[in-house]
């Protein structure tokens, strides 16, 4: 029979109200398909809003485009997730949609695989990003665009 986990202590418990609000559109200019950190443009957001503790909301506008939180460390591991993302939705897969090229429905795809909005706490100012994750921008298309990323935080 399996045990099951042992479950800690709530650390660092706050309450207290929403005194501040930021929000601000991130432009980001993709190469072509792969990741783009974005986690320094979002921490400077927090830095200028203020916010010493509260959530950051990162949205991303687009259906082609989308957002994860992922390790930081050793880029190949965005290489194989860019293989693994080639293989649930291969560039030339028989499908109907089409108009806006050979790459546009698998980005459709591998946007509704991934996420087109992120939460992160902020503690002390913050990100509580783990020590070996970044936020990073997926570009799904065959070629580099702008991406507009929306950031709004909440907090005191």
């Amino acid at each position: 029979m399996r045990q099951a986990g042992k479950i800690g202590p709530l650390e660092g418990f706050q309450a207290g109200a929403v005194t501040r609000q930021a929000s601000a559109t991130l432009t980001v200019a993709t190469p072509g398909p792969g990741f783009t950190d974005i986690t320094e443009a979002v921490a400077a957001f927090v830095r200028e809003s203020g916010l010493r503790s509260g959530l950051v909301s990162v949205f991303c506008r687009h259906t082609s485009a989308s957002l994860t939180i992922q390790e930081n460390a050793d880029p190949d591991v965005r290489v194989d997730l860019m293989t693994a993302l080639d293989g649930l939705a291969p560039r030339h897969g028989q499908y109907v949609h089409g108009m806006e090229g050979p790459d546009d429905m698998p980005a459709h795809i591998r946007t509704m695989l991934t996420a087109s909005g992120l939460s992160v706490p902020l503690r002390e100012g913050r990100l509580a990003l783990g020590t070996w994750q970044g936020i990073y921008l997926i570009e799904h298309r065959d070629r580099g665009h702008r991406r507009a990323v929306v950031l709004s935080a909440l907090g005191a």
